[in-house]
Order: C-alpha cells, then sequence, then structure tokens
C-alpha cells in the first residue's frame, strides 16, 4: 500500500474514532438491554455502525472506493475475500444499521444477541486494526 497523505490520514483517525464511540457506546448500554427490546436494537445499531466505520476505514487505507451504504455485505465484498471470509458473521449485523430505526419495523434482536452483536463488532475492530498496523 502507498503511504497516505495527510488528509486521507485525518479520515482513516476520523472513521477509527467514530467506530470506537459507537462500540463503547453500545458496550454501556449493553448493560440495561437484557429486558428491553428498544435497548437492544440501539445496542445492535451502534454494533452495526461500529462494523460499518472500522471497514470503512480499512477501504479508506486501501484506497478503495464505497457507495454510501449500510449494507456490510457489500463492504466486505469490496474489502476482498481474506478480509470478507474472516468477518462474514458481520452481515448479521447489517439490518440494524437502518431497518429497526422505524415504528412498525421488527426487530430479531432476541434477548442476549446485544452480546453477540458487541462480540461481533469487536472482532470486526480486531481484524481491522490489525490489518491498519501492518499498513
Amino acid at each position: 500500500m502507498q503511504p497516505l497523505d495527510r488528509e486521507t490520514a485525518s479520515l482513516l483517525r476520523e472513521w477509527i474514532e467514530k467506530a470506537d464511540a459507537d462500540l463503547e457506546v453500545a458496550r454501556r448500554m449493553a448493560e440495561e438491554a437484557a429486558d428491553n427490546l428498544r435497548i437492544r436494537e440501539i445496542v445492535g445499531f451502534h454494533c452495526q455502525q461500529a462494523a460499518e466505520k472500522y471497514l470503512k476505514a480499512l477501504l479508506t487505507r486501501r484506497q478503495i472506493e464505497f457507495p454510501k451504504t449500510h449494507d456490510i455485505k457489500m463492504l466486505l465484498q469490496l474489502a476482498g475475500d481474506p478480509v470478507a471470509n474472516s468477518l462474514g458473521e458481520a452481515k448479521w449485523l447489517t439490518p440494524f444499521g437502518v431497518e429497526i430505526r422505524y415504528p412498525g419495523d421488527t426487530s430479531e434482536m432476541l434477548p442476549g444477541d446485544e452480546g453477540k452483536a458487541i462480540e461481533i463488532a469487536s472482532q470486526v475492530k480486531q481484524v481491522v486494526l490489525a490489518i491498519l498496523a501492518r499498513a
């Protein structure tokens, strides 16, 4: 990979900082999520957002253009096979990014799924940061 210019390096840091904030909010809220569907949905939303932003940081570093999307499957495809294969489970988070944000939408976020969401988002973080550290 080529060295980053100042502007791209700043953008990369911003993606990571925003993703870290989403993951931290999800972790804090998860403590209250077990008996509250709406809180679980919000934990899922922040985990989806974190995973999405970590993947966008990776794509930014690799200088791969990506559309304005919340579709984690699409972002994984753009990242390539090794990343997509190791983080395939992250696709499970996609519906929590948009689909459950409006009244009438249904949620598959069952009790205990908030922990699964945090685990997946944390795995995305770990993989992406490991790749970025080698770049």
